[in-house]
């Protein structure tokens, strides 16, 4: 049975409003609608502080009509009328062409809401013919009644140009005057407990609120719903995956031997998350493991141990890394790690997008043959070229930098589910643990392994300090002079690319747009932002660094090239590496000791941590100058000295949860749909997230297919967009 939420607009308001807001907001049934919500609440007492609104900005304003003027124009038939409005203090033009009979309504001393763009006209700021709605001056001006009037909270929603927040409140008021009673999806033992407002009457109240206690009350038990709906669908995820039979993967000779055979004692934490893996892998349930750990902590050496399992079984292990750079030096790293002997029983095996047709045919053979124990690879690996004979584990390195979608394709390419292995360096905030990885079992590698010297980090000041810039280089010079190497990193690859300089193999679309969320932070640049091709050439013909092999590197090279550059830096030949964030993750070079980060305020928090990491790998002392223009007490300056300030990525992370809007979860980030999050922030509710959870997972244990609770399951079913439905039904 279909509840009332699930009714088109076009029934519920007619086909052309219905249309204009599946256009400008993507609304497209009755439940879509009453779920978005008014971003904040004014008053018709109140007025909108003109100094503050921003030129270019789109604005919904509450404002008093001052004065009215009509002039014809000079240039061509036609008149302007002008309108200024104030808040009490500032003064603001509403400009409208051929359109005097607005008089009729703008008149000294009417209020009302005001919606546009603020613009510029001859050093004052204006409107151009916004949208209005004035405020209906026949109710109580005088006592109890007219204070009502004047406090009662107006909804102001998130609106486009073409579609306003009052156009937006009517609707929702149709809406709701015609809404047939709904069952609330939180279940009334759970909504006694946590003292919540019935669904319905919360949409009213968050929607139309008598005064701000109602949307207060109304929002606070939107959000508990809306975190025990999605908790609710991350363990019924979870749940599913269990369900279905795994093969027990159980180390053997192999596995034993290469831990016998180890010149090196594994940490505390290396062995406790080894033993959780063992126990996962060891069952008939597909293992769905998380291994987060500081930059450097031996999380792929975990992971190897745990394809060694698998392959002591006869079955193939599969490791998706983000870029071919990336991929080559797992190749190398574990060839090196397994020794000649079990390297050339093992055959790990490289599947790349720029492979050569021989090369790729040779290496799809080895997987397909079942003659590959170990494929590692890029997106390549998802094509559908690429087979296995028994897919045993699939291990997925740095996982921000891919979708659940990925790791569900590499996954369905096992006959019988695989288990599933997700590494990631940085560090996840508990409460994004339980949302974005709801589905996963967590373990953490925080403990770094001995003999790792702490990394001096400094920030340099351009803004105050321009001249430093200098010292920069000079300090470099006196690393290799120490017979050291150094990394410098740019944002763009050279000065045409104005969008992020690389990315995932494939361009994967989070990557691009967490970059370009930092440059937006940033604010404007003071400068030309620093790339690849103009820095490499200035520091050839820097004298302080002269005699020094200098050279570039970037994702836009051809595969061979990357490689042999890499080759080329980490047998110190190469004395300087100037690349983009190509080397981000996982490139590991013991005797780098310098990392310089350009414009370091373009970065986020934790690709800024991930490219400190590449340095103090060896047995000599790191040191990383973050550079910025940023001003200071700016947001892209405080992230930048935040990261310089500590070495722990926990509290990094954190931090940087703390100062960015928290994106998605289940949502454009993890499987491709809109956005997801409506009320619920997982920085700042934290308990709120846990409490839910524990909660959901009550109910579900109770009733796993939530037959007694249809209106619940329901809100599942709304609560995700189709994709998200598609990867659910994977699982």
């Amino acid at each position: 049975m279909n509840s009332p939420l699930d009714t088109k607009l076009s029934t519920a308001l007619g086909g052309r409003t219905a249309g204009a807001f599946e256009r400008g907001l993507g609304l497209r049934t009755v439940g879509d609608l009453l779920n978005h919500y008014p971003r904040r609440y004014a008053r018709r007492g109140e007025l909108t502080a003109l100094a503050e609104l921003e030129v270019d900005t789109s604005v919904t304003i509450v404002a008093e009509v001052l004065s009215v003027t009509s002039r014809s124009m000079k240039a061509r038939k036609g008149s302007i009328f002008e309108v200024r409005i104030s808040d009490g203090h500032g003064i603001l033009t509403l400009t409208f062409f051929n359109q005097k009979w607005r008089e009729n309504e703008l008149k000294p001393g009417v209020r009302g809401i005001f919606a546009g763009k603020v613009g510029e006209y001859r050093g004052l700021r204006q409107l151009a013919h916004p949208d209005y709605e004035l405020f209906d001056t026949e109710l109580p001006t005088e006592g109890a009644a007219a204070k009502r009037w004047a406090l009662q909270p107006i909804s102001i929603y998130p609106a486009t140009a073409t579609v306003a927040s009052w156009q937006i409140a009517k609707a929702v008021g149709v809406v709701l005057d015609t809404l047939p009673p709904l069952e609330d999806p939180v279940p009334e033992l759970v909504r006694d407990e946590r003292q919540l407002v019935p669904y319905a009457k919360a949409l009213e109240m968050i929607h139309r609120p008598e005064k701000d206690a109602d949307w207060g009350a109304a929002r606070a038990s939107l959000r508990f719903q809306e975190a025990f709906v999605l908790q609710a669908a991350l363990l019924r995820q979870r749940a599913a995956l269990r369900e279905r039979p795994a093969i027990a993967r159980i180390a053997g000779r192999i596995a034993e031997g290469f831990d016998a055979a180890l010149p090196f004692r594994l940490t505390a934490d290396q062995q406790l998350v080894g033993e959780e893996i063992a126990r996962d892998l060891a069952a008939q349930t597909p293992m769905n493991r998380l291994v987060q750990g500081e930059v450097g902590s031996g999380k792929t050496l975990v992971a190897l141990r745990a394809m060694l399992a698998v392959a002591d079984s006869g079955g193939q292990s599969a490791l998706l890394a983000p870029t071919e750079v990336l991929a080559a030096q797992h190749l190398r790293s574990i060839v090196k790690t397994l020794g000649p002997d079990l390297a050339a029983r093992l055959r790990p095996t490289l599947i790349t997008g720029q492979l050569s047709t021989a090369e790729r045919k040779k290496a799809l053979l080895a997987s397909v043959s079942g003659g590959a124990s170990i494929v590692i690879g890029t997106h390549a690996l998802l094509s559908d070229t690429v087979s296995f004979v028994d897919l045993g584990l699939v291990v997925v390195d740095e996982q921000h930098r891919f979708g659940v979608e990925q790791r569900e394709a590499l996954r369905l390419k096992g006959a019988t589910p695989p288990h599933v292995l997700v590494l990631t360096a940085t560090p996840i905030p508990r409460t994004v643990a339980m949302t974005v990885f709801g589905d996963l079992d967590v373990s953490t590698i925080a403990e770094l392994p001995s003999g790792r010297l702490p990394i001096r980090s400094f920030v340099v000041p351009l803004a105050e300090k321009p001249g430093w810039v200098n010292r920069v280089w000079q300090r470099t010079a006196e690393e290799l002079a120490l017979g050291r190497q150094a990394f410098v990193v740019c944002p763009a690859i050279d000065a045409a690319v104005s969008e992020p300089a690389d990315a995932p193999e494939n361009d994967v679309p989070e990557a691009r747009a967490a970059t370009a969320t930092s440059a937006a932070a940033a604010g404007p640049a003071a400068a030309p932002v620093a790339n690849v091709t103009e820095v490499t050439a200035s520091l050839q013909a820097n004298p302080a660094l002269a005699g020094r092999r200098i050279e570039a590197l970037h994702g836009r090279m051809p595969s061979d090239t990357k490689d042999l550059l890499m080759r080329e830096f980490a047998a110190g030949r190469i004395d300087v590496l100037v690349a983009t964030t190509v080397i981000e993750v996982g490139v590991d070079v013991p005797n780098a000791s310098t990392m310089v980060i350009l414009d370091a305020d373009r970065f986020g928090v934790s690709q800024l941590h991930q490219l400190r990491g590449r340095v103090g790998r060896g047995r000599v002392p790191g040191v990383c100058l973050f550079v910025t223009r940023a001003e200071q007490e700016s947001l892209a300056r405080e992230r930048v000295e935040a990261v310089a300030a500590t070495l722990d990525g926990f509290d990094l992370a954190q931090i940087d949860l703390e100062l960015r809007r928290e994106g998605d979860v289940l949502g454009s980030m993890q499987s491709g749909g809109r956005s997801s999050l409506r009320l619920l922030r997982v920085a700042t509710d934290g308990q709120l997230i846990s409490d839910a959870r524990e909660l959901a997972a009550g109910v579900l244990e109770h009733d796993p297919a939530l037959s007694e609770h249809p209106a619940l399951l329901g809100a599942l079913a709304r609560r995700l967009d189709e994709s998200e439905q598609a990867f659910l039904a994977k699982a």
